[in-house]
């Protein structure tokens, strides 16, 4: 279902006290942003009975193409003397009454048609669009009718199946009125599979199960409130984790045909209890899901299975360090020089292939010590390694590399990129296009990891550090993080002293060390930060934030 049709972000209204304006056009057949409408009609219903009726000519300004007005009966003569299109839309507009606390529902068949030519009329004569909820009776009938009761979704097919009294013949008022006779129907037909309020039509996907439908009943005492949502099974054993801005919301999702993943059908079938924790901030909510896979590891959420185990390409502490592909939880927990985390071992792989391009780092497995008697292997003979395995009067000279490139992947990665680039262009200039792709994708991999590396182990090394994102309703979200985990989450309404409230929430958040912190939790942090409206409120003193640009070179690319 398009944007359009359905967006019903209010406390859920049951049907049967919804206010439904039905709404149909005639146009001279121009684009949506001509606003050439020619005839208005509305029907107002509520509780099953029409409350009103809306209908009049528009004078379009142009002339009405013959076609037009064989298909609508509509000619120039009917509309000479009509309200403008401006008058006519206002007229419409006072009589829908979106403004009241009513709040009705704006229903069209084929809704992004006639919404379009409203809102473009609405903006071409500098009228205040309402932006009313919208539903689409053409998509809400392919979801609720099956393809053996009716051939198509068009109105007059429709309008059949439901018996209703007035027929369409693209005239406003008689296809509003034949809309309704539809409308009713369909929202019948969801009311015998357990929909009843405007929430569940939002989410209304297709026929459920009867035996997922019986369970609507767990989501009754989920709060419409951001959080973190957790199934359980009838031992109160956890089987799903989840998190939403209206847990309620999202959890009655669940129970109808618009969840189709497999894995959540035998979820739904197991549960019996929905647990929540009621989140102040939606970063909070989203760590604090983390959080609850990790400790839960409940069963049917996919990173459930080792979420602390990131992948990164470390160098190993050895006599002659080497790079390694290796799974831990945060570089703060680990003394070695690492970059990543990597989505996965190919991508790390990639990004080693990337050094070894630029630093002749040995690549070899084997354990080199000072007795040890090896041949140089061919990377020596290419210049591609410094051979550490031919003597020990290589110590120091490896030595040195190591710690050049050390210093190259947690400071200044800009000599490999570079390296890299150049060999990439020389590939393409010589028309190797396939494997300069390869190198493409190697430096790509490469500076992810060093980036994201970098962004994790600066906001790990901060203290303190206290951040705001505004909120729809003029207050704000404050989150204090500490050492790179979420310690504290709070709201500053309006009206209230922000610098109270602020200090208040700090003085409340958590003061222990976040030694168990996961770098998924620290990257969400970064992500919010970086999302472009958040701002800085308090930083430790002496400490700064500026957050690398992650995928600098990418743009270059």
């Amino acid at each position: 279902m398009t944007s359009i049709a359905m967006t019903f972000d209010d406390v859920p209204t049951s049907l049967r006290d919804t206010t439904f304006v039905i709404v149909d056009l005639e146009t001279a057949g121009g684009k949506p942003q001509d606003a050439e409408i020619t005839e208005i009609g509305a029907v107002k219903v509520r509780a099953g009975e029409v409350v009103g009726e809306f209908q009049t000519f528009c004078n379009p300004g142009v002339p009405i193409p013959a076609f037009i007005s064989v298909l609508t009966g509509i000619t120039d003569f009917h509309v000479a003397h009509a309200p403008s299109v401006q008058s006519a839309v206002a007229q419409f507009l006072a009589f829908a009454s979106f403004d009241d606390g009513d709040s009705p529902v704006l229903v069209a068949h084929n809704a992004p048609f006639d919404v379009g030519f409203l809102k473009s009329a609405c903006a071409k004569f500098d009228l205040e669009w309402p932006k009313p909820r919208v539903l689409d009776t053409v998509q809400l009938a392919r979801r609720v009718l099956s393809k053996d009761e009716v051939r198509n979704c068009k109105l007059g097919t429709l309008a059949e199946f439901f018996r209703a009294e007035t027929s369409p013949t693209h005239r406003a008022l008689d296809d509003a009125k034949a809309t309704v006779t539809v409308l009713h129907g369909l929202i019948e037909r969801v009311g015998n599979l357990g929909i009843y309020d405007l929430e569940g039509l939002a989410h209304f996907n297709g026929k459920a199960t009867e035996k997922r439908r019986r369970k609507r009943h767990l989501a009754d005492d989920v709060p419409e409130s951001p959080g973190v949502y957790i199934f359980e099974d009838m031992t109160h054993r956890p089987l799903y984790v989840g998190t939403s801005s209206n847990m309620r919301k999202r959890v009655m999702s669940y129970f109808t045909a618009a969840e189709k993943r497999s894995r959540m059908t035998h979820m739904i079938d197991l549960a019996e209890h929905v647990r929540t924790v009621v989140c102040r901030t939606t970063l909070e909510a989203n760590v604090r899901e983390l959080r609850l896979i990790e400790e839960l590891r409940p069963r049917y959420n996919h990173r459930s299975r080792n979420p602390e185990r990131t992948v990164w390409v470390a160098m190993t502490e050895e006599r002659f360090p080497r790079l390694s592909v290796i799974r831990q939880a945060h570089p703060a927990h680990d003394s070695r020089t690492a970059i990543g985390p990597f989505r996965s071992v190919d991508q790390a792989e990639s990004a080693m292939a990337a050094i070894y391009e630029a630093v002749p780092i040995r690549q070899c497995k084997e354990k080199i010590s000072r007795s040890t008697a090896m041949a140089p292997c061919a990377l020596f003979e290419m210049k591609r390694c410094i051979g550490p395995c031919i003597d020990g009067a290589q110590d120091e000279e490896y030595s040195a590399l190591s710690a050049h490139l050390s210093l190259l992947l947690t400071s200044d990665c800009l000599p490999i990129q570079t390296k890299v680039s150049e060999h990439m262009e020389g590939l393409a200039r010589e028309q190797r296009y396939e494997e300069a792709s390869v190198v493409r994708d190697r430096l790509l991999a490469f500076s992810s990891g060093v980036h994201r590396a970098s962004a994790i182990r600066k906001l790990s090394e901060i203290p303190e550090f206290v951040a705001a994102s505004p909120r729809f309703d003029g207050g704000w979200d404050v989150n204090v993080i500490k050492y790179g985990w979420l310690a504290g989450a709070g709201v500053v309404n309006a009206d209230d002293d922000a610098h109270a409230v602020t200090q208040s929430i700090r003085e409340l958040s958590a003061t222990h060390m976040g030694s168990n912190t996961l770098v998924h939790e620290t990257e969400l942090i970064l992500r919010w930060l970086s999302d472009g409206i958040t701002r800085m409120v308090y930083i430790s003193e002496g400490m700064s934030w500026s957050q690398p640009v992650i995928g600098q070179r990418e743009h270059l690319l």
